[in-house]
């Protein structure tokens, strides 16, 4: 079983369009998950939930799915805003860094950062790398984005309980100046990435499409498409992922080998010598001894 979550609705729909079977699973608290087989990979099992935006909701949400399924991995699939202009609206960013920004020490005249971040698992960064060779992933695309594919990147993300659609803000500059090597910026990750490894430290992964530049345009991008190429294209390395780390299932062995074998009840037939009488001597037997 593998959990993915998402922030918003357009989001999980994207997941959805991947799976077949779909059944609801409600939490005893309340919370509603997807639950359904990948299309074409039976055994593949996904459970889909939405957990609103914000680290906090992410956090406590990746907790309860984790608990409730035992997942083999965990991803978070969404959109975000990219920080560099290699990364063009649509291209796919597989979190190989999840910086959470806001912490640091405020004092009179500057503010001092003080990150926490988490690393994707190694097992999960050659798989998805993996993915990229021969452009594996890309036969879970739409149809109608093959004819333009989007690249992915590997890269930090920075995450925080803010929307940036900034390049000159106090925020933006903070990002630049001490998160250098962010190349997008988005508002759950780090939420997830937290719970996820306090979680046994099941393997998790942030994978984002890039819907924006962050740059003050983002209704433009979003009015000409760009959210909604960037969630389907997101969602299909994310299923193509979930593919190659999930195992197929196994049948039992023909078999098994039982720790306490059932006792088997013989019956000896002795004969006398002489004028002795034996009656017949009923017993069972345990681990070659008559009791």
């Amino acid at each position: 079983m593998i959990v993915i979550l998402t922030a918003l609705d357009v989001e999980q729909n994207a997941v959805l369009e991947h799976l077949i079977d779909l059944e609801m699973y409600e939490h005893d608290k309340g919370t509603l998950f997807d639950v359904g087989t990948i299309a074409e990979h039976p055994g593949h099992r996904v459970a889909v939930g939405i957990t609103g935006a914000g680290t906090t909701t992410a956090a406590a949400l990746t907790e309860r799915a984790r608990a409730e399924f035992s997942p083999a991995a965990m991803m978070f699939v969404g959109v975000a805003g990219g920080l560099r202009q290699k990364t063009a609206v649509g291209d796919v960013v597989v979190a190989t860094k999840v910086y959470s920004y806001q912490g640091g020490r405020s004092e009179d005249d500057r503010f001092l950062v003080r990150p926490r971040s988490w690393e994707l698992s190694h097992r999960v960064d050659q798989l998805a790398h993996r993915l990229c060779r021969r452009h594996q992933w890309r036969g879970f695309l739409p149809d109608h984005a093959r004819a333009t594919p989007p690249d992915v990147h590997f890269g930090a993300i920075a995450v925080g309980d803010v929307l940036l659609d900034s390049t000159r803000s106090d925020l933006a500059q903070r990002l630049h100046t001490s998160y250098n090597d962010a190349i997008a910026v988005e508002m759950e990750g780090s939420g997830f990435a937290h719970a996820a490894a306090l979680g046994d430290q099941v393997p998790a992964v942030v994978i984002r499409g890039i819907s924006d530049h962050a740059d003050g345009h983002k209704a433009d991008a979003d009015h000409a498409g760009g959210q909604a190429r960037a969630v389907a294209n997101a969602a299909a390395f994310a299923v193509a992922l979930a593919v190659s780390l999930e195992p197929e299932s196994r049948s039992a062995p023909e078999d098994p080998v039982t720790s306490d074998p059932a006792p088997t009840t013989i019956t000896n037939t002795l004969v006398a010598r002489g004028n002795a009488h034996v009656e017949n001597q009923i017993g069972t037997q345990f681990n070659g001894g008559l009791r």
